[in-house]
């Protein structure tokens, strides 16, 4: 190999190099997440809710379902269902530590009936919810006490694998956290965003240039 084939490929193999490690740290959905067909919204197990706004939780929950309906790529399935994702919730007030109220029937709902412009759901809870996450980890049940809660003060959207055991247990595959982010303004920004990462993901990929 003469010394001027070696001084051209040199910067052209730096330059593969570099273009593979941009890949490597680019952001991308697995691929289960754009085949998913089904969705559960679930609040998070270890949410409490404000003494002050006790329906905080359950009316952030209700705004995402709207907002799923009315995007149309999932199925939303019903309280004690298997579903392909796992969506959990838990709103912020600004506040690093409130009163709160936890466990009980305050976010439990026997029964659904929702509505969009588009879209209606009815429905009852299909007997009892699986575990979301094993022993040791998130409170399963737990009987109704006060408490001060110390968290997050924005609201949280997070993503998670459905369709296996204890889907908590493992990290979020995307994750969204923004103060109001769960309020309808009047769509809900952080569905909008998940809309946005999907559709970035679904893009067909450019080849890029030598």
């Amino acid at each position: 190999m003469t010394r001027r084939l070696c001084s051209l490929l040199v910067p052209l193999l730096l330059l593969i190099s570099a273009a593979n490690g941009k890949d490597k740290h680019k952001p991308t959905l697995p691929e289960y997440v754009l085949r998913a067909q089904t969705v559960r919204v679930v609040i998070d197990p270890n949410a409490g809710e404000p003494l002050d706004q006790p329906q905080a939780n359950a009316l952030a929950r209700d705004n995402v379902e709207k907002a799923l309906m009315e995007w149309g790529r999932f199925r939303l399935v019903l309280d004690g269902g298997e579903s392909d994702l796992v969506i959990v919730i838990r709103t912020g007030d600004g506040r690093m530590s409130r009163p709160t109220m936890k466990g009980g029937p305050i976010d439990q709902r026997p029964g659904i009936g929702q509505s969009t412009d588009s879209d209606t759901r009815i429905g009852g809870q299909q007997g009892q919810p699986p575990p979301l996450s094993g022993p040791g980890g998130y409170p399963q049940n737990q009987r109704p006490r006060m408490g001060t809660e110390i968290g997050p003060s924005e609201d949280a959207f997070e993503v998670y694998r459905g369709g296996v055991d204890y889907p908590l247990d493992s990290p979020p595959v995307w994750r969204y956290i923004k103060t109001d982010c769960l309020r309808p303004t009047p769509h809900v920004p952080a569905v909008e965003e998940f809309r946005k990462v999907i559709a970035d993901a679904e893009k067909p990929k450019v080849p890029k240039t030598p």
